[in-house]
């Protein structure tokens, strides 16, 4: 059966949230000179001043109308907690269990779409396509690494898992939203109504390490911010407009394998078989998905 959804869509999927999965190595490079709060906080400004700019370009208009802004609000303020407790969790677990289970959440994302975005069912072959790129993505993350030293019961795991949980209802919930409020605008107030509150952490609680910056950090967070926070939000937010949100969520898979690609590339992690077999896995739930499931509209 073809794909139901165009392949120009399937690429730019692809391309987008292969991107994403630099950002967790682009936020290593960061976290040398700039502290996590820091970080986000210098992210989320650059990405806003990309978005700004995008915005000016297309004539779209960034001032939300008077019926928006306790739905912007809302995702703003998911989107600070989540990013919060996703660092939070990351520090209090191991980086394979943590990447594991932040990676679920398009499980959860296409859960939820179900109930908030109308038209968008989970059906037999949808599910049977996310089990089979999760089983993938877990395959690939966890395939090297030691099993025995892995503490299912630490609290930084239920952390990063709640963290999940909040991710992918903020993507649906913001899937619904996108129906009635322009794509650009949710992108950009999320950024804009959370920066006060990493900002205000930052200040109070973490020191620049000025002697640390370089190249290195300063290109870190133009990636997080120009590309990802940008780039990356704006478009995938696009996307789930046009076309069935949990299909364009069910993508972000994609991400944990495209990291462990870059970190092998640009930290020297090493590429194993598991991980080849993991991404086969992913693709073929992929193609499960995006062929069961048609056009938003």
């Amino acid at each position: 059966m073809a794909l139901s959804i165009p392949l120009r869509a399937v690429l730019i999927s692809i391309v987008i949230h292969s991107l994403w999965g630099g950002n967790p190595v682009a936020v290593k490079f960061s976290l040398v000179a700039f502290p996590p709060l820091t970080t986000a906080f210098l992210r989320f400004a650059i990405g806003i001043a990309c978005i700004a700019l995008w915005a000016r370009w297309r004539g779209v208009r960034l001032l939300p109308e008077k019926g928006e802004w306790r739905s912007l609000w809302i995702v703003a303020l998911l989107f600070a907690v989540q990013i919060a407790s996703m660092n939070v969790g990351f520090h209090h677990t191991s980086g394979a269990m943590g990447s594991v289970l932040i990676a679920t959440n398009p499980l959860f994302a296409v859960m939820f779409a179900h109930f908030l975005v109308a038209g968008d069912r989970m059906t037999a072959g949808k599910a049977l396509g996310l089990l089979v790129a999760m089983a993938g993505t877990s395959l690939a993350l966890l395939g090297d690494a030691d099993l025995a030293a892995l503490d299912p019961g630490a609290a930084g795991n239920w952390i990063v898992l709640s963290s999940a949980v909040m991710l992918g209802f903020r993507l649906s919930l913001s899937a619904r939203f996108v129906r009635r409020i322009d794509p650009t605008r949710v992108a950009m107030w999320q950024m804009v109504l959370s920066l006060p509150l990493f900002g205000a952490g930052a200040l109070l609680l973490e020191e620049i390490a000025w002697d640390r910056v370089g190249p290195g950090p300063i290109a870190g967070l133009l990636f997080q911010g120009a590309v990802i926070a940008g780039v990356g939000f704006t478009v995938s937010y696009h996307l789930m407009k046009r076309y069935t949100p949990s299909v364009m969520m069910s993508f972000n898979f994609i991400s944990p394998i495209a990291g462990v690609v870059f970190a092998a590339w640009l930290l020297g992690d090493r590429i194993g078989p598991l991980l080849l077999a993991g991404m086969g896995l992913v693709a073929v739930g992929l193609y499960l998905v995006t062929r069961r499931s048609g056009a938003a509209g």
